[in-house]
């Protein structure tokens, strides 16, 4: 569900945040539209009300876990976590993290990846949130919903800033709501 689609359709925060997400035509090949989220992350306003919309929609859930998909997951995953009394979860690619891990594998357009997570970092019956950047098929958070539910978590939802609209990636998650704050833009107006 994208943000606007629930309670946020005038919201000018939305505006900004989808602006200043630089969009990078032909990378990192011919014919995809690259989701900058450096320049979101450069503007102070556009960063914090990304984090606050998250925070403002999962304050009062009862979150324990905030699991941040590896890498972009990590920029926004701890301060959503901080700001509602969670912890914060990373899922890692494979020998990334030290120590005992279970992994997931899950396939990719052209391939296959695979995510980890620490043994012990999420006891049964946390209720968890999964945050990335971005969702298209929605396979790595397929993969993310697996991983935590192989560890007794129950994933309440996916959030991501971006979201693709033909996929949205719904079918592959399992029945688990998806939260979107902005569409993708195809075209950078400020450059």
């Amino acid at each position: 569900m994208l943000a606007a689609e629930n309670g946020l359709k005038s919201d000018p925060r939305l505006q900004g945040i989808s602006e200043a997400i630089r969009v990078v035509p032909h990378f990192p090949k011919q014919g995809i539209m690259f989701q900058d989220i450096t320049t979101l992350l450069l503007d102070h306003k556009a960063f914090k009300d990304t984090v606050d919309i998250f925070v403002d929609r999962y304050r009062d859930m009862n979150i324990s876990v905030v699991a941040g998909v590896e890498a972009r997951g990590f920029m926004f995953g701890p301060a959503i976590a901080l700001a509602i009394g969670a912890k914060f979860v990373p899922l890692r690619k494979p020998r990334k993290l030290p120590g005992e891990v279970i992994s997931e594998a899950y396939e990719l357009e052209y391939g296959t990846d695979c995510l980890e997570i620490h043994v012990g970092a999420v006891q049964p019956g946390e209720r968890a949130i999964v945050i990335d950047d971005l969702v298209a098929t929605g396979g790595t958070l397929s993969a993310a919903i697996s991983l935590l539910e192989r560890v007794g978590a129950e994933v309440i939802e996916c959030a991501c800033v971006i979201g693709v609209p033909d996929a949205k990636g719904q079918c592959r998650l399992n029945g688990k709501p998806l939260y979107i704050l902005v569409e993708p833009r195809q075209t950078d107006n400020c450059c």
